[in-house]
């Protein structure tokens, strides 16, 4: 039974998503979320209805809370956006006042009140807070939060090149507000995406701010990309929790006849795989698919031959294997018969017992100091 969320004499039950997770220790809010709502309620800041545009609510914490203004929420996870839709639903609230927004979204005009999650990575952090800059107006309430710890003077420098004047609130259950004026004049750049070459190819690879490993390829992708398997012609393949596509990139770059299905879970990494297809293969747009996605959850059943994966061993920042776990589930559902799942995971992880408990078998491909690459086939 999941606790209550009791604030401001309001009380929601809030789950995380996706729902049905293992460990049920993990919250749906934290005491970022608490001391935002609590400070909003003390200063009056939402006694009448207001325009409130907010950053990174996870799942919902914030816009459950906030259901009677209006709101627009800002988010990279598609699992975000859906938690916060659930947690609408099971508590009866409306969501007729509620815009879901991705990350790479115009922002509304005519906004009061901003509430800003700082996020885990710093490059989404100042591509927001730019975003916020150059479209907002400077009269707007800006109100940071996030676990003191995390709140460094660094963190604040970012604040005040990009927004201008910045201070910090005390902390309260180790957690701290973070104020900014809008009063910067400084032109900042707004060129947020990165570029560089893959080496052993005449590729350029192209990243959003949001994107695992965008300033350059990580060692797990290039191990990886070593020992995939081979891909007939017409293979249906997925390159699931794709990132910016640079292993279906590959994959296509070897066997220029496969379809293949680019997923995953944030905005701007689909968005960098579609650039990526488009500027280095744009002969093969035509048997690519991209999709935003909770893991496999819309794919039909029995469909592909072959799925490749990198699975997360964390969400936002939490350490969890969930996501792994739905992620080789919903693989054994969607591949044929005589399928194949093949992943890389850090050797500690212990994929090859998850796989063998789901498919049945299980094999090493390769291994080194750092990782593995196990096949399992659907039987």
């Amino acid at each position: 039974m999941i606790s209550p969320f009791i604030i401001n004499d309001k009380n929601l039950f809030l789950d995380r998503f996706p729902i049905g997770q293992v460990n049920r220790s993990l919250q749906a809010w934290d005491a970022a979320d608490e001391y935002l709502l609590t400070y909003l309620e003390q200063e009056q800041l939402t006694a009448s209805k207001q325009n409130i545009l907010i950053f990174n609510d996870n799942f919902g914490a914030l816009s459950c809370n906030l259901s009677e203004h209006q709101l627009y929420c800002v988010n990279d996870s598609f699992l975000s956006h859906q938690g916060i839709e659930h947690n609408f639903e099971q508590n009866g609230l409306s969501n007729d006042n509620l815009t879901l927004l991705t990350s790479l979204d115009n922002l509304p005009e005519s906004i009061d009140i901003v509430l800003f999650k700082i996020p885990k990575s710093k490059a989404l952090l100042c591509y927001q807070l730019n975003q916020i800059k150059q479209q907002l107006s400077d009269d707007v309430i800006f109100i940071a939060s996030d676990r003191a710890k995390e709140i460094h003077s660094s963190t604040l420098k970012v604040f005040e090149n990009y927004l201008g004047s910045t201070k910090t609130s005390l902390a309260v259950k180790k957690a701290r507000l973070v104020f900014s004026q809008l009063d910067n004049e400084k032109a900042l750049s707004a060129n947020f995406t990165t570029s560089w070459p893959l080496e052993n190819s005449d590729y350029i690879l192209h990243n959003h701010a949001n994107v695992y490993a965008r300033e350059k390829l990580d060692i797990g992708a290039r191990y990886f990309m070593q020992n995939l398997p081979n891909i007939a012609a017409n293979t249906q393949v997925i390159d699931l929790g794709c990132g910016n596509g640079v292993i279906g990139l590959q994959v296509l770059s070897k066997q220029p006849e496969a379809s293949v299905h680019f997923i995953d879970e944030s905005y701007m990494a689909i968005a960098s795989a579609q650039l990526n297809i488009a500027k280095n293969l744009p002969s093969a747009k035509a048997q690519c698919h991209f999709q935003v996605n909770d893991c496999l959850t819309s794919v039909e059943g029995g469909s592909v031959d072959v799925i490749l994966c990198n699975p997360p061993f964390h969400q936002q920042t939490a350490t969890t294997d969930h996501i792994a776990w739905q992620m080789f589930k919903d693989s054994h559902r969607v591949l044929k018969k005589g399928g194949e799942l093949r992943i890389i995971g850090n050797r500690q992880l212990g994929y090859h017992i998850k796989l063998k408990r789901i498919f049945g078998n299980e094999k090493l491909i390769a291994s080194n100091e750092k990782f593995v690459t196990i096949s399992a086939i659907k039987r």
